[in-house]
């Protein structure tokens, strides 16, 4: 059986809060974002698949934007 030592004292490096008590290092908004932009990349993915010429489009949207940014 192995005993792990948990040190009390506070460490002076820049780190997750996880160690802390009362601080989770997965909260429950993290979980909905993740689920949220899953999602949302997922449905993109699809969308490319059924329907390649969209993606054509976007890309031709983005190049005018740009030229019009920098014109």
């Amino acid at each position: 059986m192995t005993h792990r030592a948990r040190h009390d004292e506070r460490e002076d490096f820049p780190g997750t809060t996880a160690g802390l008590p009362g601080r989770d290092a997965v909260s429950g908004r993290g979980a909905l974002l993740e689920f949220v932009g899953l999602t949302l990349a997922a449905g993109a993915f699809v969308l490319f698949v059924v329907r390649p010429e969209l993606s054509e489009g976007l890309v031709r949207a983005l190049a005018a934007q740009a030229a019009a940014a920098v014109g």
